[in-house]
């Protein structure tokens, strides 16, 4: 019953957390591109390829840690549980935004 509990308030708040960045980032991440790189249909297109890799890389990560469950056995628990596995959900959007920007950032003074 509280692995049921845990496990649908994980995927609600990371669902929810994951479609927030992603389409943050993707408005973003459109006058950040056209700033580097100067081409508007690349840049486009560029975006809609990052944007697709982080939606599936983070729902891949979603399933793989519902995979690896442990048994819950009271509320706390689910509140612990779901609290550090949403956070490894977030430090792990954090790593994957700051290295696309740097990435970019270097490619692009290596362009120039």
């Amino acid at each position: 019953m509280f692995n049921i509990i845990s496990y649908l308030l994980f995927l609600s708040i990371s669902s929810y957390i994951t479609a927030d960045i992603g389409r943050r980032c993707y408005r973003a991440g459109a006058v950040y591109l056209e700033y580097l790189i100067h081409d508007s249909d690349f840049c486009l297109t560029i975006n809609r390829i990052l944007l697709g890799c982080y939606y599936l890389i983070n729902l891949g990560y979603i399933a793989i840690n519902l995979t690896s469950w442990e048994k819950i056995a009271s509320f706390e628990q689910v509140l612990a549980v779901t609290a550090i596995r949403i956070g490894n959900i977030m430090l792990i959007l954090c790593v994957l935004h700051y290295t696309n920007i740097f990435t970019l950032y270097f490619l692009r003074k290596n362009l120039t």
